[in-house]
């Protein structure tokens, strides 16, 4: 098949650079703002986190904004949102590539998209 390169974000990373649009996070922020966005469905843990913000900080998805002691502030910068707005755009191909194929599906299979999906 045919295609771009894919950013490759896992579901903590695509969510730990969601975090960040919302401003400047430290860890315990960015693990909050995860479980509260999705309802507790996600859940990312202290050493998954710092492993993915020390590989964002290395690609230059982040930057590290602040440290007072052992707490260390983040914020995404110009190439991270890119790499989530090229991310959402990869969902959002796949979700209308999901309700186009759930149009072709036989009578037999029931597979219900309504807008709470858009």
């Amino acid at each position: 098949m045919a295609g771009r390169e894919r950013s490759g974000l896992t579901e903590p990373m695509f969510y730990i650079l969601m975090a960040f649009l919302f401003g400047e996070k430290c860890g315990i922020e960015v693990m909050d703002f995860i479980y509260n966005c999705s309802d507790g469905r996600v859940t990312v843990w202290p050493g998954t986190l710092y492993t993915i913000l020390g590989k964002f900080e290395g690609q230059g998805l982040i930057r590290e904004t602040a440290v007072k002691g052992r707490k260390r502030t983040y914020a995404i910068t110009d190439k991270g949102r890119v790499v989530y707005e090229d991310e959402l755009l990869r969902l959002r191909s796949c979700l209308d590539d999901a309700r186009q194929a759930a149009g072709q599906v036989t009578a037999d299979v029931e597979l219900d998209f309504d807008e709470r999906d858009a």
